[in-house]
């Protein structure tokens, strides 16, 4: 009975360290202190002219799911953007409140799934255009670029520069130094499909969901990896590649293997390496192979798009 309760509420397990739950929290708190009082310095306005609601939604994508798909910049200054035009339009255009606020949110959506910059934050800032009173009101299309477009510029580089001390979890996640997803030439030995697959899958499925396709195929990489065992041996270690623990939050970390002693003696076979990312950055230590191989969850990638 509880299980059935679960899946219809959509109730999943945790599987966030507390120390990234503490750092989303403390992102918020934040990116919305800073908004609201850079935003008072900028324009000296005050109440509902100073900071839209809708930020706090965004700082929730921003600082709890920073590598989401509908948290990525274009998302957050497109959404907004198109979606406070939409908004300041229907206002004036339409008399009656009710059919403007309603076609305010689904002109938005409509818009937004258009310019593929879905940002559910977006509705409730064309809602706030046309239900927000008249420190709104005044605006007019004014309220596209103030507070709408200056609040989007400071929550969007507070993210950058909040999430940079984390190098877990980047904002954009294209700043990611590296992803368990392997490149087009090394993903023919591990991966069954490529990439345009998972984009025709999608497109099958008809759905939007909060994952790009670099999201799913590192996801079946990481699910094929566990389904088999596929714990790395000693003999796989290889020279100049990278590898992670699999930790989470502060724990995680990526080691590069910069040389060897190669020798028939487990005890001997030795590899040298280097922290390239997380915990112990910059330092170089050594140890067997062995002890390497018990050490690494899986291999990853350099992210050529950072």
């Amino acid at each position: 009975m509880l299980k059935n309760f679960k899946q219809f509420m959509g109730i999943e397990s945790s599987h966030v360290s507390h120390t990234e739950k503490l750092v989303s929290a403390l992102g918020g708190f934040i990116g919305i202190s800073l908004i609201a009082w850079i935003s008072y310095q900028v324009t000296g306005a005050s109440g509902a002219a100073l900071i839209v609601p809708s930020m706090g939604a965004s700082a929730v994508l921003l600082f709890a799911v920073p590598h989401g798909k509908l948290s990525q910049p274009w998302a957050l200054f497109g959404g907004h953007l198109c979606s406070a035009a939409v908004g300041v339009s229907c206002y004036q255009l339409i008399p009656d409140m009710f059919l403007a606020a309603g076609l305010a949110v689904g002109l938005a959506i409509g818009a937004m799934h258009i310019l593929r910059c879905i940002h559910p934050p977006g509705g409730a800032t064309a809602l706030a255009a046309v239900i927000g009173g008249d420190a709104i009101h005044i605006l007019g299309y004014e309220y596209v670029i103030s507070p709408i477009l200056l609040n989007s510029i400071i929550i969007f580089l507070i993210a950058i520069m909040f999430n940079y001390f984390f190098p877990w979890r980047r904002y954009p996640v294209t700043l990611m130094r590296f992803t368990d997803t392997p490149d087009s030439s090394q993903a023919k030995s591990i991966l069954p499909f490529k990439q345009h697959h998972i984009e025709q899958a999608m497109e099958n499925m008809d759905l939007v969901i909060d994952a790009t396709t670099d999201d799913l195929q590192r996801l079946y990489t990481l699910c094929l990896q566990e389904s088999h065992k596929q714990r790395l041996s000693a003999d796989e270690i290889q020279l100049g590649h990278y590898y992670t623990n699999g930790l989470h939050g502060s724990d995680w970390c990526v080691r590069q293997i910069i040389d060897e002693s190669r020798h028939a003696d487990p005890g001997k076979d030795l590899v040298i390496y280097r922290v390239a990312e997380g915990l112990g950055l910059r330092s170089a230590h050594s140890c067997t192979r062995t002890d390497f191989a018990n050490w690494v969850n899986h291999e990853v990638f350099a992210n050529k798009k950072s």
